[in-house]
């Protein structure tokens, strides 16, 4: 049910690295992305894929993780993700990306989840650094990075109400609490 689907659907940070993510298994999530709605059917988009992990070791120093968690550096040799996806914006196509890259994000992680797989959006990329390790050509924008693999951690979904605190959160089990706004409170009219 596609409602399960998005409750499972949470930003995982810590996976079990030596769980490999095959090539074909990136290709069938970007096909969800091929598949999904583009603005003015534009299809900007580009990925670069890594299961290899000599590649997502050039890729993992690059990112930045869990900022609501500062004394968290993101996770250590051994649950780090296992693969990555990186959204590109092919300014030969178009010079904005509007949510497209929202849009494919969300199926690419959808169809992670349903093949047992957590994911985290990554936005807070060194972008240039990352473009210079991987020799990506100037025309492409680093729009998002997907970091993929089997999910080590266990992630809670809490409703709260108006004016408390959505800040994530860690327990002292290592349980991600995710605070959300209860639905009541996020309809206005």
């Amino acid at each position: 049910m596609l409602r399960d689907l998005v409750i499972n659907n949470r930003s995982r940070r810590r996976f079990y690295q030596e769980s490999r993510v095959e090539l074909n298994s990136l290709r069938e999530l970007v096909d969800l992305a091929r598949l999904s709605a583009s603005a003015a059917n534009m299809q900007p988009l580009k990925y670069i894929l890594s299961g290899d992990p000599q590649k997502n070791a050039l890729i993992f120093p690059y990112l930045r993780w869990a900022g609501y968690i500062e004394e968290w550096p993101g996770p250590i040799e051994g649950e780090r993700p296992s693969a990555y996806i990186i959204v590109l914006g092919d300014t030969r196509i178009s010079q904005s990306f509007g949510c497209d890259h929202g849009i494919a994000a969300q199926s690419i992680l959808l169809g992670a989840a349903e093949r047992g797989l957590g994911g985290c959006i990554i936005g807070n990329v060194d972008r240039s650094g990352l473009c210079k390790a991987l020799k990506i050509p100037s025309h492409y924008e680093i729009l998002l990075v997907l970091a993929l693999g089997k999910p080590k951690e266990i992630v809670v979904v809490e409703a709260v109400a108006s004016g408390e605190d959505i800040k994530y959160w860690r327990d002292s089990e290592g349980v991600h609490h995710v605070p959300k706004r209860r639905l009541d409170d996020i309809i206005v009219g």
